[in-house]
């Protein structure tokens, strides 16, 4: 029958508009040929326990080898149908509700012909029906509960047969008994894989959402420096400002400029400027507060949140954090480089937006070039 995971790996697209992909074809194909076998089994088994039953003298020889050979040969054109596609015309690529209605009519039929062990094909019901639901729909398991419904009333109702179960003698006794283990043993053996498929479609679950934090961890932070990117460095910013404005407590951003930057890049390349880069991100992110948010804002330009920090406190965080930057050895990346960084630190006003915020801290960053950089200034 296969995994639990692979069992439910296959309803990846059934429910979406995208064409499967030649490995998922595949992957249904093996999956339905390894159920389909193991339904080609049952049906061996039980045309072996109705053979014991002809032994004792219940029924006729020929009830085993028929109704094995109509359950097997069902299965055999069902898989060959697989084979060649018919099954993905569908949008049930199991054909859930034709296959478990055929199934059933089997038993009914036999159970009309052979009522001395009917008992025997009526818990093959009970087998179909324990299955089947695992991989229907609502409306198909109706369906399905539906035909099963009418072929008992149709056999109960509608005809005189004295459907029983041998007992008589030892060999009946012995036979009767393995279909209720083997009866039972089914279901448990569903009632264990059910559980293993809820259990793999829950840590599929856990995994994709992990994946999907991924993502989204990933669309909000800058590939190169690994800071958030504009993007996501503007949203913390309006919520940082909505936050100062709730609680009254300060709130300073910085501009942060890498200077002269275009010189290295045309000096050493662009890979070595890439390298720089990473270098100051990482540099920031390790001298930094928990709390504060630092961001790409463009090219070699970042934005440095600071909540809770006023004007005087904002421009003494950035200069340690320039003297850090200044003091750094940039010579293992180049003999000779040297890299330093200007800031425009502004503080927050009341009733002030992003932009406004932002066009100050901008000013002061521009001053602090024209002054000849590797400076911050206060806006």
């Amino acid at each position: 029958m296969g995994t639990a995971s692979s069992f439910v790996t296959t309803a990846e697209l059934d429910r979406g508009k995208t064409q499967p992909t030649a490995r998922l074809l595949l992957r249904r194909a093996r999956q339905r040929r390894q159920i389909l076998a193991m339904i080609g089994g049952s049906y061996v088994i039980d045309g072996g326990i109705l053979l014991l039953y002809a032994k004792a003298g219940a029924i006729s020889a020929m009830i085993g080898p028929a109704y094995a050979a109509c359950g097997l040969t069902f299965v055999i054109a069902s898989i060959l149908l697989s084979e060649i596609g018919f099954n993905e015309r569908f949008r049930d690529h199991y054909l859930v509700a034709p296959q478990a209605t055929v199934y059933m009519l089997i038993a009914l039929v036999f159970a009309y012909v052979a009522p001395q062990v009917g008992g025997m094909f009526l818990c093959k019901l009970f087998i179909v029906f324990s299955f089947f639901p695992l991989r229907s729909t609502p409306s198909q398991t109706m369906l399905i509960w539906t035909a099963m419904t009418t072929g008992l009333a149709g056999l109960f109702l509608l005809t005189d047969k004295p459907v029983s179960m041998p007992y008589g003698s030892y060999l009946e006794r012995f036979t009767t008994l393995l279909v209720f283990v083997l009866t039972i043993g089914r279901g448990m053996f569903l009632g264990i894989f059910s559980n293993s498929l809820q259990q793999s479609l829950y840590q599929s679950g856990l995994k994709l959402r992990e994946a999907y934090k991924r993502i989204e961890e990933l669309a909000e932070l800058d590939e190169l420096t690994g800071a958030s990117n504009r993007r996501c460095i503007m949203r913390m910013l309006e919520e940082e400002i909505a936050r100062t404005a709730r609680t009254g407590s300060p709130c300073s951003i910085a501009l942060i400029d890498l200077d002269w930057f275009k010189r290295i890049n045309d000096a050493y390349g662009h890979p070595t400027g890439d390298e720089v880069l990473r270098a100051f991100a990482i540099t920031m992110f390790a001298n930094i507060r928990n709390v504060d948010r630092l961001g790409r804002y463009g090219g070699e330009e970042f934005l440095l949140i600071l909540p809770d920090m006023d004007a005087n406190s904002a421009v003494r965080a950035l200069d340690r954090l320039r003297v850090i930057i200044s003091d750094l050895d940039w010579s293992a990346f180049s003999s000779g480089m040297k890299v330093t960084i200007s800031a425009g630190v502004a503080t927050l006003n009341p009733n002030e937006t992003s932009d406004v915020l932002l066009a100050r801290a901008d000013s002061a960053l521009y001053s602090a070039k024209a002054q000849g950089r590797n400076r911050i200034i206060s806006a």
